[in-house]
């Protein structure tokens, strides 16, 4: 009989939960949002107040209102990579018994008596 070695799993190799990757995307979106309005407000103060060097603060507080809304529905459509060859995980037969589990005789604790 061939046995499999003992992997245990490992809580630290869990995905973050839906939830959780929903919550991070919509803060870091409305942040990002939130630096697009900022250039706004300062284009516009730059402008009143008629700042030196407006020929070069304007168009990067330009390119900041277009480049920002477009990287940020980018990253608030991320999702963590899915699983690498999810069709051969489908096709290939996973055994039986889980992958914590031990036959029993390779349990050291386990003591199998075969008397009656």
């Amino acid at each position: 009989m061939k046995h499999q070695a003992y992997q245990p799993i490992l809580i630290t190799d869990a995905s973050r939960s839906q939830d959780d990757q929903l919550n991070s995307r919509q803060k870091r979106y409305v942040l990002m949002m939130g630096i697009r309005v900022a250039c706004l407000v300062v284009g516009a103060i730059l402008v009143g107040a008629k700042a030196p060097l407006l020929w070069l603060w304007l168009p990067l507080c330009g390119i900041g209102m277009v480049f920002i809304p477009w990287l940020a529905v980018l990253l608030a459509n991320d999702r963590p990579p899915k699983e690498q060859h999810r069709l051969a995980n489908k096709l290939h037969r996973r055994p039986e018994t889980p992958p914590m589990a031990l036959p029993a005789e390779e349990h050291p604790h386990k003591v199998i008596d075969a008397e009656p």
